[in-house]
């Protein structure tokens, strides 16, 4: 992939999982890469695999003074921020009316109000650079719905809105929004909730017509595309990671 050597990514939740992934991709593309997370010992681990041009960030993506704190700290050791990912999420799968306040809260602060704080605190530096992309990741759950995920889906739908209109607003920049929705991805946030529900992975695999779940590396993949050189001219856009399960 071209365009990333010498550029600085920013990358919520890559301490493990899809956000892992993430920013060993980009590493590899020749990204400098700040690893952030609320978790801050699994980010050190994911910037100790990646070498010196990785830094951990200790980070919790809905207190704006914490993102604040974390991207000038990433910025200083590293350089101006040119890619943001937003991949931090968290959800809980159960029936809406069994569903609790507090609950909800936590599904839409940290899926949905993070995105919102992170795109806030890196948007001024692209602005004055006339430069910058941030990708962030939604979920098909937010384009056609997913049982068990009524407030995590209305998150993502909500993420996929701001980002058409985020990308409206600032392509006069040069800078680009766009989302890449993971269908059902072999994570182990997912083998948590498989654990809770056998038939969850088996029904999934033969719901999906590549019949397997996705590889965290397969969005990673999608990821690097859209933040890349090569996607210059691509934004306000969705694209599903998912095996064909949804095709909307």
């Amino acid at each position: 992939m071209r365009g990333f050597a010498e550029k600085v990514v920013f990358v919520t939740g890559s301490g493990r999982g899809i956000g892992r992934a993430i920013a060993l991709r980009l590493a590899a593309d020749g990204a400098r890469v700040a690893v952030a997370d609320l978790d801050g010992a699994s980010a050190a681990r994911t910037a100790e695999e990646i070498g010196k041009s990785a830094v951990a960030l200790s980070i919790d993506v809905v207190d704006s003074a914490s993102v604040r704190a974390a991207v000038a700290e990433a910025e200083k050791r590293l350089g101006p921020i040119h890619v943001l990912v937003n991949n931090a999420g968290w959800d809980k799968v159960e029936p809406f009316v069994k569903s609790e306040e507090s609950t909800w809260d936590r599904v839409l602060a940290i899926n949905l109000k993070g995105p919102i704080i992170c795109a806030r605190a890196v948007l001024d530096g692209m602005i004055e650079r006339r430069a910058g992309r941030i990708v962030s990741l939604g979920s098909d759950a937010g384009r056609v719905g997913s049982t068990g995920e009524a407030v995590y889906s209305a998150a993502k739908a909500g993420v996929i809105g701001f980002s058409k209109t985020l990308a409206r607003e600032v392509a006069r920049y040069g800078i680009s929004v766009n989302v890449v929705c993971p269908g059902p991805t072999d994570t182990p946030l997912f083998q948590g909730i498989a654990a809770e529900n056998p038939k969850l992975m088996g029904a999934l695999e033969r719901a999906i017509p590549f019949g397997r779940l996705g590889r965290p590396e397969e969005i990673a993949a999608a990821v690097a595309f859209l933040a890349s050189d090569d996607a210059a001219f691509i934004t306000g856009q969705t694209l599903s990671v998912s095996g064909g399960l949804s095709m909307v």
